[in-house]
């Protein structure tokens, strides 16, 4: 029996339907299994959320079951925040600490609330300030 291969579309569909975590697990076993790394994935991330149409923050602000994560302070531990903006946004170490260093600044637009509020308490564990919105 031969294999059908899922279209570009089809992928997308799916990739649309995951949560910023689920994209983020699948980006890390992608990574491992193909020994690569991902160049862009936060384009990737942004796709779904940019696949409205009007203005991004309208669309966000519409929907009540989606949150924009924003640090509003650093805080202390700055360097850990910076690890855990990486590990929830897979930005390179730059783009991550001027994210860091630009508080306030959105780590995650267009969250699920239970992905908005599990990057919450893991930004608050390293120290930084976060507010849902």
């Amino acid at each position: 029996m031969a294999k059908t291969k899922m279209t570009t579309e089809e992928l997308l569909s799916v990739f649309e339907e995951m949560t910023v975590l689920e994209l983020k697990e699948f980006l890390d076993a992608f990574e491992e299994k193909f020994e690569v790394t991902a160049a862009a994935p936060v384009a990737v991330a942004a796709a779904p959320a940019a696949g409205g149409a009007g203005g991004d923050g309208a669309a966000a602000a519409e929907e009540k079951d989606s949150f924009d994560v924003v640090i509003t302070d650093a805080g202390a531990q700055k360097i850990q925040v910076i690890k855990e903006v990486r590990s929830l946004t897979n930005l390179g170490l730059k783009e991550a600490k001027d994210l860091v260093d630009g508080a306030p600044a959105k780590v995650l637009e267009g969250a699920d609330p239970e992905t908005a509020q599990k990057a919450k308490e893991v930004l608050e564990g390293a120290g930084a300030t976060v507010e849902l919105q």
